[in-house]
């Protein structure tokens, strides 16, 4: 993806914020940052092949996530 496409994606973020993280994420190998010959330059991102062994990982944090979330708001309707 390129930057102002994550940029837009990652709701919240600021530019620069997003700058440090993928320069972090970079120098991790989690991504690789290609810069394109065009005016203006583009930079392109892409998860790389030891970034991907992280799926998992996220998808099941996302999971816990969301059942624990479903379980406080269950706690919470049956205290009302």
């Amino acid at each position: 993806m390129r930057f102002m496409d994550l940029l837009r994606e990652v709701e919240g973020i600021a530019a620069k914020m997003l700058s440090k993280e993928l320069q972090d994420m970079e120098m991790n190998q989690l991504v690789s940052r290609r810069v394109l010959d065009t005016k203006p330059i583009t930079v392109e991102y892409e998860v790389t092949e030891y970034g991907k062994t992280l799926k998992p990982i996220i998808d099941e944090l996302a999971n816990w996530g969301m059942a624990y979330r479903d379980a406080v708001f269950r706690r919470e309707s049956i205290s009302k």
